[in-house]
């Protein structure tokens, strides 16, 4: 396990190489005059960031809630999918390819459709947060679950328990470690996809504030909103990280990417 020295050291080289990035984003700017609405210094976003955060606040608060809306959606539905899938040969036979086709099919493509038949408000970014995001969650999901070892499963008939049981408390268990990982992989998703729903059809939200920020060619406005987003997406996926590291204690550090 890594020591609180190893992981001080590793966040210090983090934080060294992002700040030496931005003082020369900073440096070749000014040296080379680049226009602001090509590339904006760092110290111009900084300075928008500072003076606007509370409305940058109140729309990834909102840019929040969709995609949390959608990646719990994805969760539940993605976990139940795969255990349907891992229990049943028939039900594997004749869903599994329509849900293989529908992940196929660009999401932008049908964001529209959602907009048509949802509105206009947050119902349409849940529905294609939960759809790019759902099919990493079956994905992994089904392969924790058919990677149980051959003994826990051999034990699991021997205490001659119901069905139910049997997933709850073996299969599901022991794919706990795949389910959180594909759970990492779909919450960046569902941030795509709530970003995705608010280009189409929104009046709030990061994805509102970058089309309509370069739709007025603001720059540095455009910067600050994918600056916000991109801590939003650390955010998200280090509390998942943390939630592994504390659901399944067992497993080497090495694992957990």
């Amino acid at each position: 396990m890594k020591t609180l020295k190893q992981k001080g050291r590793q966040w210090g080289l983090g934080l060294f190489t992002m700040l030496l990035f931005l003082v020369l984003w900073e440096a070749l700017v000014r040296l080379l005059h680049v226009r602001p609405i090509t590339l904006p210094p760092p110290s111009a976003v900084l300075l928008e960031l500072s003076q606007e955060w509370r409305w940058y606040l109140d729309h990834a608060w909102y840019t929040l809630a969709t995609t949390l809306g959608g990646f719990v959606l994805a969760v539940v539905v993605g976990v139940g999918l795969a255990m349907m899938l891992v229990g049943s040969r028939w039900f594997e036979h004749s869903i599994y390819p329509l849900i293989v086709a529908l992940n196929s099919v660009p999401k932008v493509a049908i964001a529209p459709l959602f907009v048509i038949w949802l509105g206009t408000g947050s119902e349409p970014k849940i529905a294609i947060a939960f759809l790019i995001a759902v099919f990493a969650v079956i994905v992994d999901a089904v392969h924790g679950l058919r990677s149980v070892p051959q003994d826990v499963l051999d034990l699991g008939r021997v205490l001659k328990g119901s069905t139910l049981d049997f997933f709850l408390k073996v299969r599901l268990p022991c794919a706990l470690p795949s389910i959180l990982t594909g759970m990492k992989v779909a919450i960046s998703l569902a941030l795509v996809g709530a970003i995705v729903g608010e280009f189409v059809a929104s009046q709030r939200g990061l994805g509102y504030v970058i089309l309509s920020a370069q739709g007025t060619f603001d720059t540095t406005r455009v910067f600050a909103a994918v600056i916000v987003l991109a801590l939003l997406g650390i955010a998200l996926y280090g509390g998942l990280a943390w939630a592994e590291r504390r659901l399944t204690p067992w497993r080497p550090q090495e694992a957990m990417a």
